[in-house]
């Protein structure tokens, strides 16, 4: 399984379910290159980098409307040229497998643009 297959999965509610444990994180980062767990397992992680506002604004945005069609929402930092996102799912108090669906979903969006 690659991140191509991760970005056609959809998200589903974590309620109730514990967070994914070192083995199964370490399985699915294998497939979304660059990102990193931060926070003691706690965010999935990645810096973007862009030529400028315009541009990061732009992915922001598409980002949001993955996020909005996922239901599932990234905490981000942005400024002039960059742009890091942070996956977590609240729900489970750690991560899940859709904060890796969509890291896969930005991967793909950007692997397209």
């Amino acid at each position: 399984m690659n991140h191509q297959d991760l970005a056609h999965e959809h998200c589903v509610s974590q309620k109730g379910r514990a967070p994914l444990d070192a083995t199964q994180i370490g399985k699915l980062l294998e497939q979304v290159a660059g990102w990193r767990c931060d926070d003691d397992a706690h965010t999935l992680s990645k810096d973007f980098r862009f030529q400028d506002f315009h541009h990061t604004l732009g992915f922001i945005n598409a980002v949001g409307f993955i996020a909005n069609q996922q239901d599932h929402h990234p905490d981000l930092e942005a400024g002039y040229g960059h742009c890091t996102l942070h996956w977590s799912t609240h729900d489970v108090g750690g991560l899940s497998r859709n904060d890796f669906i969509c890291a896969a979903r930005v991967d793909a969006l950007l692997a397209t643009a």
